[in-house]
């Protein structure tokens, strides 16, 4: 395994907002233990070279460290934290945007036999893996490109096909290959999330989303409970939650007009379940979250 070669090349290369010439690749490099922050995960591969990271959804806890792997194929609510990372061993993590038009047509241009057959089973949309020699191979060749800027255009999509491949023919295969298919459970459940997201501040009927995403009531809360770890009601919860959190950070507002703005009709019950999902009043979380702001900026030069 050549995580010797990919600590260096993501150290080189990180930058401070974690962007790349490369469209759609990210690197992070974090030079202590984080606090549990809440975000949404995006569809994207996320691989470590160097520390550990643990990410929390619904319930579910996935912890993941150098040579591993997080595929996530639906945006999902999540609060994530680097838990091993030091200025000496700074923590390095490779991230690629996942595309579900890119991972269609490599099952399209597929041998017959090449790749698995994908079954109706449901997947988690979250999953976490080791990472197979062949696939941290073409990480650290994508990543080479960084040095060549001249190839990038030329060979990068050649090797994010190649990164693509090796997720559809590993261990988490099933989940990438639902990713890719217009018909599958995933994909449904995808759009009601994407829904969900979109519509955070209205009240909605389960029955109603189901419909939309056409499945039956039943199947639909079944399904939906499978990928996201919650039920759709709790989703909806997250969302409102981690905006209003950010709408804390970045406003001075009055805290019972962000819970109606969030779509919360009690700004008491609002009180409670914020408390609940972040372990500190809002005003306190307010007050926190504005201090360390300012020190942030305080250290900047």
């Amino acid at each position: 395994m050549h995580l010797a070669e990919l600590q260096a090349l993501l150290a080189r290369h990180a930058s401070p907002d974690m962007t790349t010439a490369i469209d759609g690749v990210f690197i992070s490099k974090v030079d202590a233990p984080t606090a549990p922050s809440p975000s949404m995960s995006g569809t994207v591969l996320a691989l470590i070279a160097q520390g550990a990271k643990r990410l929390a959804l619904g319930d579910s806890v996935y912890e993941y460290r150098a040579g591993q792997y997080l595929v996530a194929s639906v945006d999902l609510p999540v609060t994530g934290h680097w838990t091993q990372a030091s200025p000496r061993s700074p923590a390095l993590g490779f991230g690629l945007i996942l595309d579900s038009t890119a991972i269609a047509e490599l099952q399209l241009a597929a041998e017959p036999g090449t790749i698995p057959r994908t079954t109706g089973h449901t997947p988690r949309g979250i999953a976490v893996s080791d990472g197979s020699p062949d696939l941290i191979d073409a990480v650290i060749r994508l990543v080479r490109l960084l040095d060549r800027p001249a190839d990038i255009r030329t060979l990068a999509p050649l090797i994010r096909r190649e990164i693509l491949w090796r997720l559809m023919t590993g261990e988490q295969g099933s989940l990438v290959r639902q990713f890719g298919l217009a018909d599958s459970n995933l994909t449904y459940i995808g759009r009601a999330v994407r829904w969900i997201r979109d519509h955070y501040t209205q009240p909605f009927r389960v029955e109603d989303v189901a419909r939309m995403s056409g499945m039956s009531a039943s199947a639909f809360y079944r399904h939906f409970q499978t990928v996201t770890a919650m039920s759709p009601i709790q989703f909806q919860k997250q969302i409102r939650l981690q905006e209003a959190r950010l709408a804390l950070t970045s406003h001075q507002a009055n805290i019972t007009d962000i819970a109606y703005r969030v779509g919360y009709g009690s700004p008491s019950q609002f009180s409670r379940d914020y408390r609940r999902q972040f372990g500190a009043s809002p005003s306190q979380d307010a007050a926190q979250l504005h201090t360390t702001a300012e020190s942030t900026a305080l250290a900047l030069p």
